[in-house]
């Protein structure tokens, strides 16, 4: 841990006498000058409305007398507390989960979660993320301005937008079956701007059709260009609801598919489950079509959305790409594991390809391995990269295999 955060000012609030203690036992032997406990959630307000004794992190129970911790983070918002929070309870690791969930929802950093007994290096391991900025701990998405309509369309005119790509790998032999493009504004004065800044604001104003078509047009090129380089790869695109609405976007995808002289089995239309809902009957016959031109279709962020197995059963989809939500920590997680199996199960049984979104470490590697899951994506892999590192990235990918034993000696060589 740098230095500099050592002085940062901690607040430990719970109920038990004997949990502070230890607590600040455990700060003080890490380094930690500035603490202060509390023991119920009024006095701790105090201190927050006090900027002489405002803390920048705070050790938070839940289970507590009077004020609970789920109301004292409202409070928090109230005040718009700015610093971090780590939540410290003997509460299941579900209860933790929604509350970590809530928490996030509510904009507040949180650095994690620890169930009591508290383990020192756990604690440790979690005030490790303050070595961080906090402006920087979700790569610069907490700085969240939104742009005006004029803006994105200027973005999208003059050529800002550029499509990033993340691999999906074969699991079983480590062999790299695609990537998805996901598209990036280069502002000229902000510089890296993340689709949440503007997707919406696209879709809100008429200019999701331009933007998609830039993304598709560049994405269907690059793949032509990796096919020229001997690549065979599958390249991904998302793909709106608002797209799915003018009958017009089957031809315009077929076209930009020709146009770049690429086959249409090379390309896969994911799409959102959560924007498929209401009345389908458009997007039914645009993806029917797009089918039957040999696109393959991929049912996004599945479990998330309202209406999964309706959609499954009507539209014809090849790929399921299970929630990184559901995902990462499943090894230890039963609720998640129920929810992975589940998942996973019902692409093998429908014959669809099975996509683990978010695999972030090796424990979620090695669950994929042993569940026999397809395809796998996510940081553990390869963070989104531009276009022209690929093929030195594919490199080392192959020397981690080999080094790391992502895969098993019988499975043979990749590509």
């Amino acid at each position: 841990m740098k230095a500099d955060i050592f002085t940062t000012r901690i607040l430990i609030l719970d109920d038990d006498p004997f949990i502070l203690k230890l607590l600040m036992r455990m700060l003080a032997n890490m380094g930690f000058s500035s603490v202060i406990c509390c023991e119920n959630g009024v006095d701790a307000l105090k201190l927050l409305d006090d900027v002489a004794t405002r803390p920048g992190l705070i050790l938070l129970d839940l289970n507590m007398p009077g004020m609970d911790g789920i109301e004292f983070v409202r409070h928090l918002v109230e005040r718009k507390f700015s610093g971090s929070l780590i939540l410290v309870s003997g509460e299941d690791e579900r209860m933790l989960r929604t509350t970590e969930k809530l928490v996030q929802a509510h904009r507040i950093p949180i650095l994690g979660y620890l169930q009591k007994p508290v383990q020192p290096e756990s604690l440790r391991m979690l005030l490790m993320k303050l070595d961080v900025p906090s402006s920087m701990r979700s790569g610069e998405r907490n700085t969240r301005k939104i742009y005006d309509a004029d803006t994105v369309r200027t973005a999208i005119d003059s050529g800002q937008l550029i499509n990033y790509y993340q691999p999906k790998v074969r699991v079983d032999t480590g062999a790299i079956a695609g990537v998805e493009a996901l598209v990036r504004w280069h502002h000229p004065v902000d510089g890296m701007v993340y689709p949440d800044q503007f997707i919406g604001v696209a879709e809100e104003n008429g200019l999701i059709g331009r933007l998609t078509h830039t993304v598709l047009s560049r994405a269907f090129i690059q793949a032509k260009v990796w096919q020229q380089s001997g690549y065979e790869l599958k390249v991904a695109v998302n793909v709106s609801m608002d797209n799915l609405t003018s009958l017009d976007f089957q031809d315009a995808v077929v076209r930009l598919a020709a146009e770049a002289e690429i086959l249409p089995g090379k390309i896969v239309l994911e799409i959102t489950e959560s924007q498929l809902m209401g009345d389908v009957r458009v997007s039914l016959e645009i993806l029917t079509r797009l089918r039957l031109k040999r696109f393959h279709l991929s049912i996004d962020d599945f479990g998330t959305g309202h209406s999964s197995l309706t959609q499954l059963r009507d539209i014809p989809f090849d790929e399921l790409k299970i929630d990184q939500g559901f995902v990462h920590r499943a090894s230890g997680d039963e609720t998640l594991r129920a929810i992975y199996d589940a998942s996973l199960a019902l692409a093998k049984q429908l014959n669809m390809e099975a996509v683990a979104e978010g695999v972030e470490d090796r424990e979620d590697w090695e669950l994929l391995r042993q569940t026999g899951c397809d395809l796998a994506q996510g940081n553990f892999i390869s963070r989104p990269m531009p276009a022209e590192a690929l093929g030195e990235w594919m490199e080392k990918w192959h020397v981690r295999i080999e080094t790391e034993s992502l895969i098993s000696p019988k499975t043979g060589k990749v590509l």
